[in-house]
């Protein structure tokens, strides 16, 4: 799992926002020197609000700007990183091998790319809409750190 802490930035009925700056994964990337993530976090400073889950605490005991630490399970980037650029990919490949069986017609082809592209990401959407309260695939908060309030 894969440790990040943040502050809260807004809690909802069943969620909470938090803010990081996403540095933990930097020191273990490959790509650390010429990461543009890293640099653009560097220079600005600028935060990501996460949605996180609350896992097995109870929301009412946190409160705004509490310093927390949310878990993110590794497997959720891996996967995630798959589905969301590889299978869009997939269906257009897939979708622009078989249509050129049936048509030599170049701007066929191309629109028929873009539109099985777009359908990619439409399925990636529709999942992640229909796992958006899965606890395996969400970030969750796992320890507040520092309370505010």
């Amino acid at each position: 799992m894969i440790h990040e802490t943040g502050t809260v930035v807004s809690i909802q009925e069943n969620e909470l926002w938090v803010e990081t700056i996403q540095q933990s994964t930097c020191q273990t990337c490959v790509a650390e020197k010429g990461c543009g993530q890293r640099l653009i976090a560097k220079a600005t400073g600028k935060t990501t609000a996460i949605r996180v889950l609350p896992g097995l605490f109870d929301l009412k005991k946190v409160h705004m700007h509490d310093k927390v630490v949310i878990g993110i399970p590794e497997k959720v980037i891996v996967t995630g990183t798959l589905l969301t650029y590889f299978l869009p990919l997939t269906v257009m490949v897939l979708a622009v091998l078989f249509i050129s069986q049936f048509s030599a017609n170049d701007i066929i082809t191309a629109l028929i790319a873009i539109i099985a592209l777009c359908a990619g990401g439409l399925i990636v959407r529709i999942y992640s809409y229909l796992n958006r309260n899965n606890n395996e695939i969400h970030p969750i908060l796992l320890e507040q750190t520092y309370s505010a309030g």
